[in-house]
């Protein structure tokens, strides 16, 4: 099966991470997002206004939860270039966090201009908060007011602590009728995990076809000169509400429902030296809400129970949330979030 494809996300290992413990953090924070408004072509005031939203962003993880990590990153919608901003802590959490979006709401210690007017500023703003377990929050800023369309679809991608790059890599594609989304683990860590990584994702975006078993396969020879990976490959038809899922190799996926959870197997092996017959399963994805693909960087051993309500929210909250819960191997890390349409 081919059909004509756009790609969604444009540079999946592109995010920077911060990590944010006091004051002295936040400049740091608000010249690096500054920085990538200009490289995007925002003008001035948009690029001011960027660091003003970075500003008051990682000013409340100082006030509210002593420390936490600020990720930035360049999205893509269309021909259109934007800039994101994603909080994580573990602080106490709130459980009205969203009284604070309100016009007047302002946060002691920061520029004082309330998660009100970066929502204004960004257009969107999505939070998530639960009392012992910390907050997210995820502003876009697109160059001027007027909101692209969104994608259904988002992730995160963290390096090991103390290396540059990460030998995990995800990718995303649209094509008519659905989506396509791929996860792929290098063996090991550092660069020449990410050659192997990065190849997988290389083959993701200029294949035509939409056949996750037939991807695999062809990112098998692709890979057969590096150290290998587990790649995950899922296809979500729109029409018929279908999952189609292929994987070989240590990337977990889930199937996510407002009451249930199922998982989706791969299978042993290494794309690039040791292919089994890739085998496709199909799910019925018709109680569905969110498709997630992860690296064995985030244990498995996570729960929607533990995070009421965060399924209603935007991709890049879920991952970002999931990333804090599950995140906690001493590991490249890597999780992708595809929202399954109503």
């Amino acid at each position: 099966m081919t059909t004509m494809t756009r790609p969604g996300l444009p540079q999946p290992t592109g995010d920077v991470w911060i990590h944010v413990e006091d004051d002295g953090s936040v400049p740091t924070v608000r010249r690096r997002a500054t920085e990538l408004a200009t490289i995007a072509g925002f003008d001035e005031n948009r690029v001011a206004q960027v660091g003003i939203a970075a500003t008051e962003l990682a000013s409340n993880i100082v006030k509210h939860a002593g420390e936490g990590s600020v990720v930035l990153r360049r999205i893509q919608a269309e021909t259109t270039t934007g800039v994101e901003l994603i909080t994580i802590d573990s602080g106490p959490g709130r459980r009205n966090i969203h009284a604070m979006v309100a016009d007047g709401t302002t946060t002691s210690g920061t520029l004082g201009i309330g998660l009100g007017a970066v929502k204004r500023m960004a257009g969107a703003l999505h939070l998530h908060s639960v009392p012992g377990h910390g907050t997210v929050v995820s502003a876009a800023l697109w160059p001027s007011l007027e909101q692209p369309a969104a994608l259904p679809v988002s992730g995160l991608v963290r390096p090991l602590r103390g290396q540059e790059v990460s030998g995990d890599a995800i990718a995303h594609r649209a094509f008519e009728g659905g989506h396509l989304i791929m996860a792929a683990d290098g063996l090991g860590h550092g660069p020449l995990a990410a050659v192997a990584s990065t190849r997988a994702v290389e083959v993701f975006q200029e294949s035509a076809g939409v056949a996750p078993g037939a991807l695999i396969t062809r990112m098998h020879g692709a890979l057969s000169g590096t150290r290998g990976a587990a790649v995950a490959v899922v296809r979500l038809d729109e029409d018929t509400r279908t999952v189609v899922h292929a994987g070989v190799g240590n990337i977990a996926g889930r199937l996510l429902g407002e009451h249930r959870s199922r998982g989706m197997a791969s299978q042993p092996g290494i794309v690039g030296h040791n292919l089994p017959r890739v085998r496709e399963t199909s799910f019925d994805a018709s109680d569905t809400r969110a498709v997630v693909l992860h690296s064995d960087g985030l244990t498995e051993k996570w729960e929607l129970s533990s995070l009421p309500g965060v399924i209603r929210q935007g991709p890049a909250v879920l991952a970002a949330a999931l990333m804090r819960e599950a995140g906690v191997r001493r590991d490249d890390a890597s999780v992708v979030v595809l929202r399954v349409p109503a």
